[in-house]
């Protein structure tokens, strides 16, 4: 029997669906994985669920065992001990050849057969007799990958500003691109210092709930609209998404706040300033309601 199990794995936490034959894999279980990069440590985020008969598995990782006592062992001595030297090695190699890199952490899959330099660059950068300098002293397949700031801060933050572990340390599977206009239509304040997350770029939960704004903010009139509430006639100046509200301004220029329910009807797109009374003596400003 075949069972799919969800694992979070590597220095960069990445999150994958794998498939295993351990049938007693629980959650939280450390284990060794063959995923695209190699064979490598992970940890179970996911109870096992079990797989169709004919489920494609060829493209994904595999758990191959739950690691050993003598595996973490290694491995805490590779991240405690080795790593650290070869940190500082790297640094002074990048040093001598005058490389415009910025070096950000080292990581070592299974069995130290390949071991990864992550670093930042504004550009390409030729690394190729920095390689030759650590592949000669640590006899093993070297790497050096390339990240952005948003990468660096997965692999070196840990708390965000409202006091939350990162999320793309946790749950996020994909760094997707938010923009300005998320903020904006959250009614965000736009100074960079509070919407930027540890990585200096606009914070992914941005993006959590910008269709809801997006859909809550279709249901409200337009800024320029002239609407006609219990309050009075008015055009909208300002909204509130969440309260689901929006200002107007009266024809004696007051502004006036008035709820979705209290708009009793709207001119979409209106700039022609408020209306006048119908002249029945009702008191509303009506907009062709009354003859």
């Amino acid at each position: 029997m075949r069972y799919q199990v969800t694992i979070r794995y590597g220095i960069l936490r990445n999150v994958e669906n794998a498939f295993t034959q351990i049938p007693a894999l629980k959650k939280g279980d450390k284990v060794v994985i063959r995923s695209f990069r190699g064979v490598e440590f992970g940890v179970a985020i996911s109870q096992p669920q079990e797989l169709d008969d004919e489920a494609v598995v060829s493209n994904m990782a595999e758990v191959l065992h739950k690691i050993t006592e003598e595996e973490e062992e290694k491995q805490k001595e590779i991240e405690e001990e080795i790593i650290p030297s070869e940190y500082n090695f790297c640094q002074e190699k990048i040093k001598e050849h005058i490389l415009p890199m910025k070096l950000a952490s080292v990581e070592h899959l299974f069995g130290s057969k390949k071991i990864i330099f992550y670093f930042l660059a504004k550009g390409r950068v030729d690394f190729r007799e920095l390689v030759k300098d650590l592949a000669k002293v640590y006899k093993s397949r070297i790497e050096m990958k390339q990240i952005g700031v948003r990468d660096e801060a997965k692999l070196l933050a840990e708390y965000e500003h409202c006091g939350r572990e990162l999320c793309c340390r946790t749950f996020l599977r994909s760094l997707e691109p938010v923009t300005m206009k998320m903020a904006k239509n959250q009614k965000a304040t736009l100074d960079p210092s509070k919407i930027s997350g540890r990585c200096g770029r606009l914070m992914c939960c941005l993006r959590y709930e910008d269709e809801a704004y997006e859909e809550m903010k279709d249901t409200l009139p337009k800024k320029g609209t002239l609407i006609v509430t219990t309050k009075g006639v008015g055009e909208v100046v300002d909204y509130d998404v969440l309260q689901q509200k929006v200002t107007m301004e009266s024809k004696d220029k007051k502004l006036v706040i008035v709820a979705k329910d209290e708009i009793l009807e709207q001119v979409s797109g209106a700039r022609t300033g408020v209306a006048k009374g119908c002249g029945s003596g009702c008191g509303h400003g009506h907009v062709n309601s009354c003859g």
